[in-house]
């Protein structure tokens, strides 16, 4: 029990050093020319990464036999959507300075901030139900279909990402080749375990 609390406790505060960098950073005038797009930037990555990061919690268990990592999945989800609260606000509070017309124009005409929108508002019922008493009053089997929109967050996300720059680079790329290989690794499982059931 105390290695899995310490697990937990290692990962939660690693997970929340880049934003403590960030803040930091932007406090100090450290962030470049435009402190409020590099933050609002890397907050949107770190989402990103801790996302995926959390979508690898079970290809890990089922194809290197790890259990720990199920331990922190749902942690990871957490501090994933707790990055694009934060992600978000900048974006409200700072960029838009809660200029509401404005961010309506922007989600409606500006289609990597449609994608980005939708994804996150997908995240929030997943964070709602996140917890033991959720899975309970969901059931199992309609909780488990509810968490599956992670994919369709996820995927979002890697398009808001891509759809963000000018010109897709390798740096996009790696990302959605990642969501992809997790993505393959699902389903090669559940065929696997169905294809015995319909023999």
């Amino acid at each position: 029990m105390k290695r899995k609390h310490w697990l937990k406790l290692g990962v939660g505060v690693a997970a929340f050093v880049p934003a403590g960098v960030i803040a930091f950073r932007f406090l100090t005038n450290r962030l470049g020319a435009n402190p409020i797009a590099t933050a609002m930037n890397q907050l949107g990555l770190w989402t990103l990464i801790l996302l995926l990061a959390t979508l690898a919690c079970t290809p890990l268990k089922l194809v290197l036999g790890w259990n720990w990592p199920l331990q922190v999945r749902r942690l990871l989800g957490l501090c994933a959507f707790a990055y694009v609260c934060m992600h978000f606000l900048v974006y409200l509070v700072l960029d838009q300075f809660f200029a509401w017309d404005e961010i309506w124009k922007d989600i409606a005409k500006r289609k990597f901030i449609t994608v980005g929108f939708a994804a996150f508002l997908l995240l929030i019922p997943l964070a709602i139900t996140s917890t033991k008493g959720m899975v309970k009053r969901l059931g199992f089997a309609r909780w488990k279909r509810l968490h599956r929109l992670v994919y369709v967050a996820a995927t979002l996300g890697i398009i808001h990402f891509m759809w963000r720059v000018k010109v897709v680079g390798r740096e996009q790329l790696v990302y959605a080749g990642v969501l992809l290989v997790l993505l393959g690794v699902r389903v090669v499982f559940a065929f696997r375990e169905r294809r015995p059931r319909s023999a």
